[in-house]
């Protein structure tokens, strides 16, 4: 298997979504939340150009998952069991906000009092963010997207999530569903610092690297020109056009595309100007992916 897949994203609408997705990368119409650029999961998977899906080109389980996401109103407060995942907000409103974590050390008590009383924001830890921000989120910390924010979203192939608070929010008449028993299994506590530390803006790490873990390595590239790019010594590299158009080999690109190159795969960028993620996973040994249990956002 040497070519280069081209792949169409998966669209989910919930509540809180937008509609920047379709509007500015021509990804499905109308609301769309979450625009799933490379999934392989029981709950959708990407089809390819040439007909077919990821499927049919690589074993289940799959270990990354990766979208763009638009949140116009902003996220459940939540938490996730067994699943890494990072930000990298393409764009966002002046004042934008998210949660990355807790004002102080986890009390149980305390928490589950907040909730019961509507005074669970006091507890969290509110961040602004401008474009280009990135945030590293391990299992176990609490967080949520704000409103007015655009992210491009790397994770472990899970969709496991626990909401721990939901604003009081309605969904056809009745409060979500929340997992507040659930959440407070998994949160973990992260002092100040580490939290500080956690949490990368532009410039704060080397080169394009925008994260580098035992579960993927993520980089920003901007192509003036020509770039190769090669997936040997990589089960898969995932290429998703943020800004710009040109060729990935032989094929054209445009904003909105999401391409596979599978192992052993190279090819050449060409671009006057693009901006462009890549996502590199490289397995080890017997690495274990995580349950998932279907809860949502």
């Amino acid at each position: 298997m040497s070519r280069i897949l081209k792949l169409n994203p998966v669209c989910k609408r919930i509540i809180w979504g937008g509609t920047r997705i379709p509007e500015e990368f021509g990804i499905g119409d109308g609301n769309v939340a979450e625009a799933w650029m490379l999934a392989l999961h029981d709950e959708g998977i990407c089809g390819t150009d040439g007909g077919g899906s990821l499927k049919d080109f690589f074993e289940v389980p799959f270990p990354v998952m990766i979208k763009l996401i638009d949140a116009q109103q902003k996220l459940s407060v939540q938490v996730h069991p067994e699943k890494t995942e990072m930000w990298y907000v393409v764009d966002c409103s002046e004042g934008a906000q998210l949660v990355y974590g807790l004002k102080e050390k986890f009390d149980e008590s305390g928490m589950r009092r907040a909730l019961r009383e509507g005074t669970a924001e006091r507890l969290l830890n509110y961040v602004n963010v401008r474009k280009g921000d990135v945030f590293f989120i391990p299992q176990g910390l609490v967080h949520a997207i704000g409103e007015g924010i655009l992210i491009a979203e790397i994770q472990q192939n899970s969709n496991v999530t626990y909401r721990l608070y939901d604003y009081g929010r309605l969904q056809n008449g009745h409060p979500r569903q929340l997992h507040v028993d659930e959440a407070m299994h998994v949160i973990r506590d992260f002092s100040q610092e580490e939290i500080y530390q956690k949490r990368f803006s532009r410039g704060k790490i080397s080169g394009d690297c925008l994260a580098n873990c035992e579960h993927f390595t993520v980089f920003e590239k901007k192509v003036f020109g020509r770039e190769k790019i090669s997936a040997k010594g990589r089960s898969f590299v995932s290429v998703i056009v943020l800004e710009g158009q040109g060729k990935i080999g032989r094929r054209l690109f445009k904003k909105g595309d999401s391409f596979v190159l599978p192992a052993e795969t190279t090819a050449t960028l060409a671009s006057d100007s693009a901006e462009i993620i890549i996502t590199e996973y490289a397995a080890h040994g017997n690495q274990k992916h995580p349950a998932d249990h279907k809860r949502k956002t």
